[in-house]
């Protein structure tokens, strides 16, 4: 099974990739719009992407092509992340001015790159960054990846578990051209919807899950494009979309909201599975 993500080989993407499809056949993109196109086009047929960290955040732009685009949510997989500090054998850590990295690597390692005084430099991957300087060495130049790409690029590991916080996950989302079937074990449901303008207008959307007894485990809000200053809801709840609860509080939320689009029902990470 051909799966994309986005990166190069000994990304982060790709071991939680790996993690979750241990046969598979990763393919590599540059970018996230990528890995969706290669999915929408059939050239992979699902795709691994980040969408939290539980030290950075959000990943805001899978949230906005997920909106964009028809595929759907099928699945979830759960990476711990460990940074390492690389750089060319032969340096050490004293000799580096700078780090190279991809933005999210960077914020979550922000505390060691201030007590080393390392100058962050950002750049696609962290992957990418650790091959492009086993490639072109730069003096006083490292790079933050992970110890599989240091391996894999021949870079010598200078520090290990740079993270600023010890339990460093990061969540993905699996997508696919069609739905996830209802399986065993507890499932989830991510959605994305917007409220009427009115007082009280959110309060009345969320009640829904209340008067069902459904669980929220996350909800964060995101710009409009299309309306400034305008928001959507992003959401994600306990059970599946044909459980009573979860069908009962989206026919509610359907009635009370100004737009609503339902992300994927999926089978929910758990115990390392």
């Amino acid at each position: 099974m051909r799966i994309a993500f986005q990166g190069t080989e000994g990304a982060y993407s790709e071991e939680a990739l790996l993690k979750a499809f241990p046969e598979a056949t990763p393919l590599g993109f540059p970018t996230f719009h990528q890995v969706f196109e290669a999915v929408e086009s059939g050239e992979a047929e699902l795709g691994v992407v980040p969408v939290e960290n539980t030290t950075a955040g959000s990943i805001n732009q899978t949230y906005d092509l997920l909106l964009e685009s028809d595929l759907h949510v099928v699945g979830e997989v759960v990476h711990r992340v460990e940074h390492c500090l690389l750089a060319p054998k032969g340096t050490g850590l004293k000799d580096l001015k700078a780090v190279k990295s991809h933005p999210q690597a960077l914020a979550q390692c922000d505390g060691f790159l201030a007590r080393m005084r390392l100058s962050p430099i950002p750049v696609f991957d962290t992957a990418g960054a650790a091959r492009a300087l086993a490639e072109n060495p730069e003096p006083g130049v490292g790079a933050i990846a992970s110890r599989r790409a240091a391996e894999l690029y021949g870079l010598e590991v200078l520090a290990e578990n740079i993270e600023d916080y010890p339990h460093n996950y990061t969540r993905f989302f699996v997508i696919g051209r069609e739905e996830a079937k209802k399986g065993e074990g507890p499932h989830k449901t991510s959605i994305v919807f917007a409220v009427r303008h009115r007082p009280g207008g959110l309060l009345e959307a969320l009640s829904v899950f209340a008067e069902a007894g459904v669980n929220l485990t996350k909800l964060e809000s995101r710009p409009r494009r299309d309306k400034p200053f305008s928001y959507l809801f992003y959401l994600d709840l306990e059970g599946h979309l044909e459980d009573p609860g979860p069908a009962q509080a989206l026919l509610g939320l359907l009635r009370r909201a100004a737009f609503l689009k339902v992300l994927g029902s999926y089978p929910a990470y758990q115990n390392g599975t």
